[in-house]
């Protein structure tokens, strides 16, 4: 027995040294891809990590959020819920998220302490709410309003700093597509995690996001000192046309980049929309018999493989003409909500889902492509800040639609196509608007 003993006590150690190698030589791949193109000099490759675990922590706290208000009660009974939530959650922050980015522009030379203060922030909500997640009570809603305006004042900051570790051969569109695919796949793994840990108990993926979060803080301080350098920036405007002053034009994005916000506003609020609408819908309805679990488990797989395809896509992508890219990619999604509504069921659910997941990450490639090429660099990082606000908001939004439908397939459907063909017409008509001018500013760099 004892010779048993020994041989299975080694062969543990054997496993445990062997699953540390290759966890081990996993972390090395990971590093050696981020640092990829002068990434780790710059300090790209520390932002990039530092976005895998913020989306780590934040799927975690959904993990527990949806555990709780969605799955864990009659469907009847989490409509009212999501309801609730998205009345004292997204209410207040659709309020809010148009004074995220002016505010964060004012605190320009912090942005390291904002980054660790938003994780900071977090993981002491998700402490909090490890005593009130069991019992589904109301101060779940606004310690969830906690997170979420502390996740999107991150992502503002987020925007923001990209431009500022910029490798020299790396283009501020292919280092955002880094940096959002290394968001989804955490995601991925921490939403397996996640599901890992609630089946201990409800409150332990939150306890998990705590700890998530104080890695992040720890890691936001380790970004370069540049970061929060910001000599001679202003604050951008939004104008169609620019505007009569001399200096103010000087700040002015320009109407091709109005044109690409309303175009991804439009499809960041599909995504949004079939993300709350989709889910109870094929919970009550599933699609051609389909079991619920499994036509919604599909559908949800769906929109993540087109957001992962549209971001792997924009790391390559070169496009000389970013305003007819957007335009293309609202005709496509269109054209995908048409056939849903005409040809309703579990095919035309599935390509209407994966085309937003491409759309709206190609839509963002195309938004900062005419950022970078448009707006001038005195105030580009404002630019970066005001429109991933603008983003967030039209994502909420088109979740708080998604709720308030009545769960009928044909009428969503519809009234996603109605809405996107709407701004299909709106695009086109701007952009043949747009002057030739304003396609190229003097000095602007080539979008490659």
């Amino acid at each position: 027995m004892g010779r048993v003993a020994d041989r299975a006590h080694r062969a543990a150690g054997a496993t445990a040294v062997g699953t540390g190698r290759a966890v081990g030589a996993t972390g090395r791949r990971i590093r050696r891809a981020t640092s990829a193109e002068g990434a780790g000099e710059s300090g790209l490759a520390k932002l990039i990590e530092l976005h895998a675990v913020n989306s780590a922590g934040d799927m975690m706290v959904t993990v527990a959020l949806a555990s709780t208000i969605f799955f864990s009660v009659p469907t009847g009974e989490a409509r009212g819920r999501v309801a609730l939530y998205l009345l004292i959650t997204m209410a207040p922050f659709v309020l809010l998220a148009p004074v995220i980015g002016p505010l964060l522009d004012r605190l320009p030379s912090g942005r390291r302490s904002a980054m660790a203060l938003s994780m900071l922030a977090r993981a002491a909500i998700a402490w909090m709410m490890t005593s009130s997640i069991a019992g589904g009570g109301l101060a779940v809603y606004p310690e969830a309003l906690g997170v979420l305006v502390a996740s999107k004042a991150y992502g503002v900051v987020r925007s923001v700093v990209v431009p500022r570790l910029l490798p020299a051969r790396v283009t501020l569109v292919k280092a955002n597509a880094r940096v959002t695919l290394a968001g989804l796949l955490a995601t991925g793994l921490a939403g397996a995690v996640g599901g890992l840990l609630h089946l201990v108990g409800p409150d332990w993926p939150l306890r998990g996001a705590f700890l998530v979060y104080l890695g992040g803080a720890l890691l936001a301080f380790q970004l370069p000192h540049q970061v929060d350098l910001a000599k001679d920036e202003e604050r951008a405007l939004l104008h169609t046309r620019p505007p009569d002053e001399p200096r103010l034009r000087l700040r002015a994005v320009g109407p091709s980049v109005v044109l690409a916000l309303g175009a991804e506003g439009t499809l960041r609020g599909l995504s949004g929309f079939l993300t709350f609408f989709l889910a109870f819908l094929l919970r009550v309805h599933p699609a051609s018999g389909l079991p619920s679990t499994a036509a919604l488990g599909i559908v949800v797989g769906a929109l993540g493989v087109g957001n992962a395809l549209g971001t792997a896509l924009g790391s390559w992508l070169r496009s000389r003409g970013p305003e007819i890219l957007v335009t293309f990619l609202l005709a496509v999604a269109a054209a995908a909500a048409v056939a849903a509504a005409v040809f309703y069921g579990i095919l035309t659910l599935t390509l209407l889902a994966g085309t937003a997941g491409v759309t709206q990450s190609l839509g963002k490639v195309a938004l900062d492509s005419l950022i970078q090429r448009d707006v001038p660099e005195r105030v580009r990082t404002s630019a970066f800040a005001r429109s991933e606000t603008l983003m967030q908001l039209a994502w909420v939004l088109g979740g708080g639609l998604g709720i308030v439908l009545p769960l009928i397939g044909r009428v969503g459907a519809s009234t996603a196509a109605g809405l996107l063909l709407l701004a299909l017409v709106l695009t086109v008509h701007g952009l043949l608007r747009l002057p030739p001018a304003s396609r190229r500013v003097a000095g602007a760099p080539d979008v490659a």
